[in-house]
């Protein structure tokens, strides 16, 4: 097959991952399996992957026939218990592609984009609420909160009382249209309706919730010396991650004379972090979904983990 998804920062993840012959890699999202296949070339002797999409699974056949390759049909937060299917509870490497493929965005029946009507769905998996479901049940009150907290939208409240009095909403299409005629026109071309079609595809997927706990369940995967490798596209999930390992490599703030620390610090399970990586301007050209990302990378102690797996 060849992936329509072009995986970002695809050779700064593979370096961070500093694969060696044979190792043991996850790959927590799937997608098209552009980073799968990067680590089997790398030398990875078996790949895990991970995707709670069906169509993401359907269309890696060919990764599926390879015996290096298993493909696991759960939602990385599940990451323990898939391995443990499997007879893993260590590996030598973890990347994560945080958000939502190409293949997801531009195939209009999955309803995440505005670009194309097809029916207000957003889920990454095959079950559980839809966007749907969310915009035509959920408070005025929750919905403002929902585009503002997770679209950084400042006309959230102006939206969600209109979405409460236009429902039922059923379309993309209409929820594009409603938007744009709520917030007008904006500057720079971008489309009014991106913050509030990506609030409501996270909190549909439970995108943060399921970030926190593949942080938790990497940290207590991860052998001593192994490498993590997150690219986050939102500013929310990002900050999640930055705070996950500052915390974890003991560069957070301690205590202070005025504010002394309540406990001992614990060992760092990660060791001191690299900076953010974010793509160059060449790769946002090529590839203008690139341009929000953040690549941050860590190399586990071995201290023990600080948190249970979910």
């Amino acid at each position: 097959m060849t992936a329509p998804h072009t995986p970002v920062l695809l050779a700064e993840v593979i370096a961070a991952l500093a694969l060696a012959s044979g190792d043991t890699c996850v790959d927590a999202t799937l997608g098209a399996g552009g980073y799968t296949r990067a680590a089997l070339a790398a030398g990875a002797g078996r790949v895990l992957a991970f995707d709670r999409d069906p169509a993401a699974h359907a269309a890696s056949a060919d990764l599926a026939a390879d015996p290096r390759v298993t493909l696991i049909l759960r939602p990385f937060a599940e990451m323990a218990a898939g391995l443990a299917e499997h007879g893993v509870t260590g590996v030598d490497a973890i990347a994560f592609d945080i958000g939502v493929s190409s293949i997801q965005l531009d195939t209009a029946a999955r309803g995440f984009s505005f670009q194309a009507d097809g029916p207000l769905d957003m889920r990454m998996g095959a079950d559980g609420m839809t966007a749907a479901d969310f915009l035509n049940t959920a408070s005025e009150a929750e919905i403002a909160d929902v585009i503002f907290q997770l679209g950084d939208e400042p006309g959230a409240r102006r939206i969600a009382r209109a979405i409460v009095a236009d429902r039922p909403l059923l379309r993309t299409s209409e929820l594009a249209r409603l938007v744009r005629s709520v917030l007008g026109p904006q500057s720079g071309g971008k489309d009014p309706s991106t913050r509030t079609f990506q609030a409501i595809r996270i909190h549909v997927n439970d995108e943060l919730g399921q970030l926190d706990a593949g942080l938790i369940a990497a940290e207590r995967l991860l052998r001593p010396g192994g490498r993590l490798a997150v690219v986050s596209f939102h500013s929310a999930e990002d900050r999640r991650v930055k705070n996950f390992l500052r915390d974890r490599s003991g560069a957070a703030p301690g205590g202070s004379r005025h504010a002394p620390a309540l406990a001992a610090p614990r060992p760092p399970s990660f060791a001191k972090l690299p900076r953010a990586v974010r793509p160059s301007a060449a790769e946002i050209a090529a590839n203008p979904r690139a341009r929000s990302a953040t690549l941050r990378a860590a190399v586990r102690t071995s201290a023990p983990a600080w948190s249970v797996a979910a």
